[in-house]
Order: structure tokens, then sequence, then C-alpha cells
């Protein structure tokens, strides 16, 4: 069988699905179906995928329509777009089910299953998309494909509030799409092409400063979008605001795509070009403002917001080291990342059923009242902080491993930086679990003295108790799992970080491309 032909699948299953389930758009029962089956054939798919792509050590390319580069549409699935496509798989999958039980016990309120389901398989779609994209073009497509679904997603019930932050959500995520469609309007006029390989071979053509520039607006476009500091001021307002699935797939994997594009241009484009000191100041401010911003939360959708902008920092640290093992520790956090705080905020959506909300100086008492939930929460918050034996431990590890290699002193500061934003993680989550969980009524008054500090910071808002379906709690404990195979499995999955690492700074000659296009 030529795997080839399975590429453009992963794209059209879910366009396919989404017509679907909005032509069944009165089926709920259809909807849940086509949408659990699509996303299960992508993961199956990618799954594939990824083992050809390793065990054969050649990428797969593929011309959509048969046209020639760099006139037609290059798919590109190499380890890390295939690795990507399984874990985004994964948690949307996940997230599915925990939404599934979320519709069906509240009659659909919070999240119209006629609406939802398509606009959760659109965005699935532009996720894809913008994983495989083999074009720049093609990656602004799926940027805009997630755009519009998360615009729907965002503001579901229609909310003042969740209107108001997808207004704010929508006019950032134009402006970043402005840049990053002038940039690539330049890039065509100066180099005839926007296909990623053709890039890398005919960037160093132009001046040092044009590619300055260009590489800039590029890094403008995809920061706002990974909500890099200080372009990230958008994220801890409307994230929160949004329905708890929509929530914990926007965390998990929306900004992951701006780090992922970074990534590429990064180390496929501009290799000749790099701004790597100023990534450095960039990551260090990111991990810091995100942390201190999550330390003053008394909201626990705000504190994994924050949190969620810290660690975008550990990635971007990453990306400037700029070797191959500092990478491949990238990819291996990346992933970490994606799994575990989707997962967070799946749990924090349970404590906010139980318990009427998701602030810390209201909620009490959960240890007794729902010692699952409890546990749901514990061992992602101390896999997020960085406790030892867990991937959040590895990962980090081997970023500060990889920096220490290099040596110079503003990587010793980054490393510094970077074992001060964990502990201070750390601090946030277990100060919530330990308010949440363990405070009882009768030590309300010492402790909120304790915390008076929080007093002005936003609180949330207060909703009624309801049932928790066993779909959900699955879902939640489901991907608690997923994390904690990270850890069990970390050998042979950062062995294949590794190898991503080591390919990305060796990219794939056109040649190579075109054959593998099938021209």
């Amino acid at each position: 069988m030529n795997v080839s032909a399975l590429v453009p699948l992963l794209v059209a299953l879910p366009l396919m699905g989404a017509a679907v389930a909005l032509i069944a758009g009165r089926h709920r029962r259809t909807q849940v179906v086509v949408s659990i089956i699509t996303l299960t054939l992508v993961l199956v798919i990618a799954a594939v995928l990824l083992y050809v792509v390793d065990t054969g050590d050649q990428p797969i390319a593929v011309s959509v329509g048969g046209w020639p580069i760099p006139f037609g549409i290059v798919l590109y699935v190499d380890r890390l777009a295939a690795l990507l496509v399984v874990v985004s798989s994964i948690v949307l999958l996940a997230v599915l089910l925990f939404s599934v039980g979320q519709g069906a016990a509240d009659g659909d309120d919070d999240t119209p299953v006629s609406i939802f389901h398509p606009s959760y398989l659109i965005l699935a779609a532009g996720i894809f998309n913008a994983f495989i994209a083999g074009d720049l073009f093609n990656l602004y497509v799926g940027f805009e494909i997630l755009l519009v679904a998360s615009y729907v997603l965002i503001t579901l019930g229609s909310t003042e509030n969740r209107i108001r932050t997808g207004v704010v959500y929508i006019v950032v995520s134009l402006v970043s799409s402005i840049l990053f469609l002038a940039a690539i309007a330049m890039i065509y006029g100066a180099l005839g092409t926007v296909n990623i390989v053709q890039l890398s071979m005919r960037m160093t053509e132009l001046p040092q400063e044009m590619q300055l520039v260009l590489h800039v607006m590029l890094l403008l476009a995809f920061s706002i979008k990974a909500a890099v500091f200080p372009l990230s001021f958008w994220l801890p307002d409307s994230y929160p605001t949004a329905p708890a699935p929509v929530t914990a797939v926007f965390a998990g994997l929306l900004t992951k795509v701006g780090v992922y594009a970074m990534i590429r241009t990064e180390t496929e484009i501009f290799q000749d070009n790099d701004v790597n000191t100023l990534l450095l100041v960039v990551a260090l401010a990111t991990m810091i403002v995100g942390v201190l911003g999550a330390v003053a939360q008394a909201e626990l959708k705000r504190i994994l917001s924050f949190t969620l902008v810290s660690h975008v920092g550990y990635m971007v640290f990453g990306l400037a080291i700029a070797t191959p093992a500092a990478i491949g520790a990238t990819i291996y956090y990346m992933v970490h990342h994606i799994v575990v705080q989707t997962t967070l905020f799946l749990a924090v959506g349970l404590i906010e059923r139980r318990a009427g909300s998701t602030s810390i100086l209201k909620i009490k008492g959960l240890m007794r009242a729902a010692p699952v939930i409890a546990v749901l929460y514990f061992i992602p918050a101390v896999n997020l902080g960085g406790l030892p034996p867990f991937s959040g431990f590895i990962g980090k590890f081997a970023l500060f491993d990889a920096a220490a290699s290099v040596g110079t002193p503003l990587m010793m500061v980054l490393i510094v930086a970077g074992i001060v934003t964990s502990l201070l993680t750390l601090y946030a989550l277990m100060r919530a679990w330990n308010l949440a969980f363990w405070r009882e009524e009768e030590d309300s008054a010492e402790t909120e003295a304790r915390i008076s500090y929080l007093g002005g910071a936003p609180a949330g808002v207060q909703t009624e108790r309801r049932v928790i379906p066993r779909i959900m709690t699955a879902a939640t404990a489901g991907m608690v799992v997923v994390t904690l195979a990270l850890t069990v499995f970390a050998g042979p999955l950062y062995e294949v970080c590794e190898r991503i690492g080591a390919s990305l700074l060796e990219p794939l000659s056109l040649v190579q491309l075109e054959k593998e296009a099938g021209q």
C-alpha cells in the first residue's frame, strides 16, 4: 500500500466529518458517533505515518492534485508533523468525550451540540493542516481555519463575557494573520516561492537586513499565536471564559501551533539569520512574567492560563539554544505540555461542576467530597511543576542540560529562571490544591487571612453545582493515564524527539522533496 495516499486524509476526514455533523444537526447521537469515528481514524492514520517516517527515515511529501512544486500545495509529513498529529488526535478525542458528557448533562446549554461538533472538527482540520503544511501559505490557511472555528467555540453560549473576550481574541488573531500574510507576500515577491524547502535554500540569496525584516515579521505573527510575552496579554482573559472542553483544547493545542510554526521557520528557513539572543531574552521574560501572574491569581482557570504562558517560555528557550539536543528536548517538552495542560483544564472543569466555582477563595473540602477529582488534579499538577520522575522534570532537565552544554552566561541565567519558574508553578498549583481540597470550614478564617493578598484578584463566576457524568471523569482519567505514559515510555519517545531535533537542522533537499512528492 502507498502510505502517501493517507496523508490528505488527515485534513479531508475532519472536513468531511464536519459536513456530515452539520447536516445531522438535529441528531445528537449521529454527530457524536461521526466525531468520534473521524478523530479515531485520524489517530490511526497518524500513528501509521509516524511509524513509517520514523522507521524509514524519510519524510512523506504529497503534491495535491499533481501540481509541480512550487505551484501546487505540498503536504509534508516528517517525524515532527506525524508525532504532533498523533498527540493532537489523542487530546482532541479525549476532550470530545468530555464535552459529550457535559453536553448530555447540561441539556446542551453551554455547549450546543448542533454547533459544537462541526466547529470542533473544523478546528481539528485546521490544526492538522498546519502541522503537515509544506509551504507558508498552506500554513496560513491552517491558521485561518483555526481562527474561524475557534471564534465560534470561544463564544458558545453567547454570554456577555464570552462575546467580549471573543472579540478581543478575534482582533488579536486578525492582527497576527495580517502580519503573517504580509510576510508571505514579501517572501514570495523576493524569492518567487513559499515552499519551505525551497525557502531554506534560497533565503541566503537575500541581504541579511532583508532576511531580518522577514524573520521578525514571521516571529511576531507566530509569537502572538503562541502567547509569547509581551504578546500574551490576550490569553489569560480569553481562555477562562469559554466552556471547559473548549478551554482545555485551546490551552493544549492552539498555542502549540504557533510554537510549531516558530520551530519550522527557525530551524529550516532562517538558520543563517538567527535571532537567538533576542529569543533567549523573550523566553526569560515569558517564563518569569507568566508564572508571577499565576501566583497572583485566585481563580483556577486564570492560574492555569498564566502557567500556560510561562511554560511557552521553556519552548522558546529550547528553540533559542539551537542545538539538535535542545530542539529534541523542546519537542519532548511540547508533547508533555500539550497533554498535561489539557488534563489540568479538564480536571478544573470537574472541580467547577462539583463545587460550583473555580475560585480557590470559595472552594473548600473537596478531598472528602470528591477524592477522585483530587487525584485527577494532583498528578498533572505535580507533573507540570516538574517534580521527578514525571515527564515535566525529564523535559526541563533535558532543556537545562542542553543549555549548560553551551555554557554562556545568558544560558546560565535562563537555567536559573527555569528552575525558579518551575518552583513557582508548583507553589501556585499546590496552593490551589491545599485550599480547594484540604481546607475545611473551620479553617476558613485563619486561611483567608493568610491569603488576603489575593482579595483583589478576579474570582471567576459562581455557578450552581452540577452532576458529573461518568464519561467526563473517565475522559479526564484517561488523559491522566496518558500523562503517566509520557513518563513510563519517556525513553522511546525521547529517542524519537532526538531524531526530530537532528533532522530539523538538516532540512530535506528539493530533489528529495520532489522525489517523495512523485514529481
